[in-house]
């Protein structure tokens, strides 16, 4: 898979499942059970894989950023660590058919690790895609979409507000090289709804003020990062957040619940759940507010 098409050059030259009857507590993990009746005000938010989430609100299911490729299906992304991985370093914790099963789709930008091959194959035709920007509407509706909308900061579909966010795929210095315009624009959404608590999805950006601003004008009780600190040879840091920022997070928001996702599925995600939860204990982050999730786990609030 090529990512970063001749990136090595670049661098020469210069990264739902249903609520269980007994599961009240915000933040609470939930197990399965078929038979329960998801409250109409309660946030049900369920880590895939890599980036992919699914956020049930208001009794409407969304699907974030999907990558539903079987394992090692396609081949290490070109230029970046641990290329001679193969992609998706793990399988789907269940089948791309019950992933796939949503009301609408959410894709924070068209990275083939956020929107690859399989779901292009799997997700219906006619299902309702939102976008970033109309460059990244056109492409999806090339892939055959028939229902493709561009977010902007007052989106709503069926009763709830989405909203557009910005962000930054990489720190300052490698979007003013040649780097910056692979890895392009990105953004994240909010979702809000009165009764319900504010999610803020931030999407594959760094730490900066578009995610400062975004957490001060929207207050968030729960906040999505992805946080596997993917590396690109040649720059210092990373292209998307990592455990530094999750403490950040938890500290710039004290109210909120944060959530880390993008972890332990793409070759040059450098930040494993083990590292993460140590650091949690390290900094003696309470864990009823700094979350780790397995593939496939989901959470109530």
């Amino acid at each position: 898979m090529r990512f970063f098409p001749h990136l090595r050059n670049l661098i020469a030259a210069a990264g739902v499942l249903s609520l269980a009857a007994c599961a009240s507590v915000s933040g609470q993990n939930v197990t399965t059970d078929k038979t329960a009746t998801v409250p109409a005000n309660v946030v049900n938010l369920q880590q895939i894989r890599n980036a992919t989430i699914k956020v049930d609100y208001a009794g409407t299911t969304f699907l974030i950023d999907p990558m539903l490729a079987d394992k090692g299906a396609y081949p290490g992304f070109e230029g970046t660590y641990n290329s001679q991985l193969r992609n998706p370093l793990v399988e789907l914790p269940m089948p791309a058919s019950e992933v796939i099963r949503a009301d609408a789709v959410i894709l924070t930008h068209l990275h083939p690790d956020h929107w690859d091959e399989a779901a292009k194959q799997s997700l219906p035709k006619d299902i309702p895609i939102f976008t970033q920007n109309e460059a990244d509407a056109q492409a999806v509706r090339t892939d055959g979409f028939r229902d493709v909308r561009v977010l902007t900061e007052n989106t709503v579909f069926e009763g709830t507000r989405l909203s557009k966010t910005s962000g930054q795929h990489g720190s300052d210095a490698m979007m003013q090289s040649p780097l910056g315009a692979l890895l392009g624009t990105v953004s994240g959404v909010v979702f809000q709804r009165s009764g319900h608590k504010t999610v803020y999805v931030a999407g594959d950006t760094v730490w900066n003020h578009h995610v400062e601003g975004a957490i001060r004008g929207y207050r968030p009780d729960v906040i999505v990062l992805n946080a596997g600190y993917a590396r690109v040879p040649g720059f210092d840091g990373s292209i998307i957040m990592g455990k530094e920022d999750v403490f950040r997070a938890y500290r710039f928001a004290p109210e909120a619940t944060v959530i880390a996702s993008h972890m332990e599925a793409v070759n040059h995600g450098m930040l494993t759940r083990k590292e993460l939860r140590d650091y949690i204990a390290e900094k003696q982050m309470n864990p009823q507010r700094v979350r780790v999730p397995e593939d496939g786990e989901s959470y109530v609030f």
